[in-house]
């Protein structure tokens, strides 16, 4: 059912119970808890940690854009932290078999500062995908639900979706647990940009989706295929940022 559809709609608004504190009626996360543990609090540009007072960039992306190892990526954007009560319900989302958990977090992101705005700067919006031998076990791709989510609540956004213009090959473990250096040996070359998607690439505006980023490792290997295949620049938008480095 299209997410413009009247019953659709009328469904998104039927009561239930607040998923964090058990308040009835309620959306799934009712306001006074989003208010609570999602505070629109400044973030680093570059990686989307929380920012000091006063601070425009965290200082590891200050000591980094001085040495040799720049991002690929032009901008991070965060919605809320990777901690209480959105790890649990992102856990629900993505490893529980819950997809309708897109809709609720992807209202949510679109209420932080400069999610919408970014939506609207981007040209292609892009999931960053998961390996084939996830996808058939999950059955679907988390960050390609959120985008799905992202269009139909964000009315104004004319940016092309492309499910699969990027290809991740290998079976590399769950990036989670693992330390920084680990991820970046797993991810060299994971992936690629589809052939049949190249030409539609060039020289955009590519907007990447995905629900966490712990070191900015999967978004930065994405961006480089992206970039090696023509694309002007790309941004990244998730769901959580974890405080970790």
């Amino acid at each position: 059912m299209s997410g413009r559809h009247p019953l659709y709609q009328l469904m998104q608004r039927l009561p239930g119970t607040c998923q964090v504190c058990g308040r009835w009626p309620s959306l799934p996360v009712c306001p006074a808890c989003e208010t609570r543990h999602a505070p629109p609090d400044p973030r680093c540009p570059t990686c989307a940690r929380r920012l000091p007072p006063g601070s425009t960039h965290c200082g590891a992306c200050l000591s980094q854009s001085e040495g040799s190892h720049a991002h690929s990526l032009q901008t991070l954007v965060a919605a809320v932290d990777y901690a209480y009560p959105w790890d649990g319900l992102i856990a629900r989302f993505k490893f529980r078999g819950e997809p309708g958990w897109a809709g609720p977090l992807a209202a949510l992101m679109l209420r932080q500062p400069g999610v919408g705005e970014l939506l609207r700067a981007c040209d292609v919006v892009v999931p960053v995908p998961v390996t084939a031998a996830r996808l058939a076990e999950r059955g679907y791709n988390q960050a390609w639900e959120l985008i799905k989510a992202l269009r139909r609540q964000a009315a104004d956004t004319r940016a092309l979706a492309l499910s699969d213009a990027l290809v991740r090959i290998g079976n590399a473990p769950d990036q989670h647990p693992l330390p920084r250096e680990q991820r970046l040996r797993n991810l060299q070359g994971s992936f690629v940009t589809h052939p049949h998607h190249v030409a539609r690439l060039q020289k955009t505006h590519v907007l990447l989706v995905d629900d966490v980023s712990t070191t900015g490792t999967t978004l930065n290997s994405a961006a480089q295929a992206l970039l090696k295949a023509g694309t002007g620049r790309v941004s990244a938008l998730v769901l959580a940022r974890t405080s970790g480095h």
